[in-house]
């Protein structure tokens, strides 16, 4: 699954903020829009597939969520990130921010919500909240190279590894042993395991089935 913006202005330039008024000057106006956004980002985290963000021009606000919640980020060197809520008085929600620190650590993430201001493809890269950066020219080969990439692997085999990851990043008490154990032994007791290994005795590519 690949994620983009509608054009190469930007991949989510952050919610219209002329509608706050109308859609968030109330508690049940924020908890209803709360509710929305963490179902998006959640839907996204949770996918069995491999989600990729393809990130052009402005990734601001809400778009940053998005782009945490994927589990690629391949970016555009005239992209620009930022989560201004300190500009707004917002307060940035748990989920959303535990996932920031998961990816870029506890100190880049207090730089980005405490200053608020935008940073550069490059700076993200450093932060690790991009995987790639390349000239926009080329974000598009980069992605189809990386999507080829992805889908000649075992489906099953993908899966399992966003799901154990998934699992790692929560708390030892929330953490599910038996469910990812499970998926280790689906893989090695599937056709596709088989597969692999023939292929590679056989020095050919895998024909995976996900199954």
């Amino acid at each position: 699954i690949v994620l983009t913006g509608a054009g190469d202005k930007a991949f989510v330039s952050g919610a219209d903020i002329s509608q706050f008024e109308g859609q968030r000057s109330s508690a049940q106006g924020v908890r209803y829009y709360e509710e929305i956004s963490e179902g998006a980002q959640l839907h996204i985290q949770n996918s069995d597939k491999p989600v990729i963000a393809m990130i052009r021009g402005y990734c601001l606000g809400g778009g940053v969520n998005i782009a945490l919640a994927s589990d690629l980020r391949l970016v555009a060197d005239d992209a620009r990130f930022g989560i201004p809520a300190a500009k707004m008085g917002l307060g940035y929600r748990v989920s959303s921010t535990k996932n920031l620190v998961d990816t870029v650590g506890a100190a880049n993430a207090r730089e980005i919500l405490l200053t608020a201001r935008q940073f550069t493809a490059t700076e993200a890269l450093g932060m690790g909240l991009a995987h790639h950066v390349v000239p926009a020219a080329q974000l598009e080969a980069l992605v189809m190279d990386t999507c080829a990439a992805i889908a000649a692997n075992a489906p099953l085999t993908l899966r399992t590894a966003k799901r154990i990851i998934r699992e790692l990043l929560k708390s030892p008490a929330e953490f599910d042993a038996p469910g990812c154990a499970a998926l280790v032994k689906q893989c090695f007791e599937s056709q596709d395991y088989t597969e692999g290994r023939r292929a590679f005795m056989e020095k050919r590519k895998p024909v995976f089935q996900g199954r």
